[in-house]
């Protein structure tokens, strides 16, 4: 089992602005698309969580544009879990343009697994966590820096 998980996506013209590239929310919502995607292909489809009273939601979205894409163009999403810890787990991506192999984005969402009746966190199942191999720091393709401190302030 491969710790990066790919999923392939073609621009669609509903997804670009006016100017024909694509659009923030496309970015953002093609690594919503691999997660699901990874998770399904772990036996941990939409249908598994909501049995176990089980919600992912998001603290927080990391992204970083490098390179616009187009309409038309094939894009990869790379994903992998890079870590799990009690009630959240934080999963990275890299989206790439087919064509070119060139890095449009690095991105970092952070996560929390929530009981969907209390709307509280909710431990982590074992057997969960055990779907998904991590993929260590070191061994991640190239991201560059994902944090990046504004020094105007």
């Amino acid at each position: 089992m491969s710790n990066i998980f790919t999923y392939e996506h073609k621009v669609l013209d509903t997804e670009v602005e006016p100017e024909g590239n694509a659009n923030c929310l496309a970015y953002l919502n093609w690594t919503r698309y691999a997660a699901i995607a990874h998770s399904t292909a772990r036996d941990w489809p939409p249908e598994r969580y909501r049995n176990i009273d089980a919600a992912w939601v998001v603290r927080s979205h990391e992204i970083h544009y490098r390179q616009p894409a187009f309409v038309g163009e094939e894009v990869v999403i790379q994903t992998w879990v890079a870590c799990f810890d009690k009630a959240k787990s934080t999963r990275k991506y890299r989206i790439i343009r087919s064509s070119d192999d060139a890095l449009l984005v690095v991105a970092r969402t952070h996560w929390t697994l929530i009981d969907t009746k209390s709307r509280r966190p909710k431990r982590v199942p074992p057997e969960l966590v055990y779907s998904f191999s991590l993929l260590p720091e070191s061994d991640e393709p190239e991201m560059g820096p994902l944090a990046v401190e504004d020094q105007s302030v």
